[in-house]
């Protein structure tokens, strides 16, 4: 599986455009995939902020990451409209039985697949070498466009992971 992912994202958003990123608990199934896409893209046919629609992008990464951008340069999102994207990811969560939520899970990219891990067992990863300094992590803590193109896949050397690993 090829884990570039660069050329989808929109070029014509600007870099520091918000990003929101939902991990989910499992793989989607193909026609859970289509499904969900379509389903993004009714809702960014419908966001809107202020009465004003947002400039939205939506994907499906590697079938497993929703990821949500707005622009802003033409409209501030507030509170309201991320307030419908929570509830629209509540209801992918409720419908597709995943959990989208969950901060506590960390995704990795062990041997070309995504391998989610509870946060409480990365020690045990580390330990027993499943993990290391220059295992890719998902650091769906991006929050622009700027930061999913250059700090979402990282070594986890280069995340806030890095203190797990001693220093010689």
């Amino acid at each position: 599986m090829s884990f570039e992912y660069s050329n989808l994202i929109p070029a014509d958003f600007q870099p520091n455009s918000k990003v929101w990123i939902y991990q989910s608990s499992r793989l989607f199934s193909i026609s859970e995939a289509f499904e969900i896409e379509d389903k993004l893209t009714s809702y960014l046919a419908n966001w809107k902020t202020h009465g004003t629609p947002v400039k939205g992008y939506a994907n499906l990464f590697f079938g497993q990451f929703i990821v949500i951008m707005a622009d802003e340069s033409a409209a501030h999102v507030g509170g309201c409209s991320t307030d419908t994207l929570f509830r629209m990811i509540q209801d992918l969560e409720l419908h597709y039985k995943v959990s989208l939520l969950n901060r506590m899970s960390l995704a990795f990219l062990i041997k070309d697949k995504v391998q989610v891990l509870p946060m409480s067992q990365i020690k045990h990863g580390i330990e027993n070498g499943f993990l290391n300094p220059d295992t890719l992590y998902f650091n769906n803590l991006a929050a622009t466009k700027n930061e999913l193109l250059n700090n979402w896949i990282i070594p986890m050397k280069d995340s806030w992971l890095n203190t797990h690993f001693k220093t010689t």
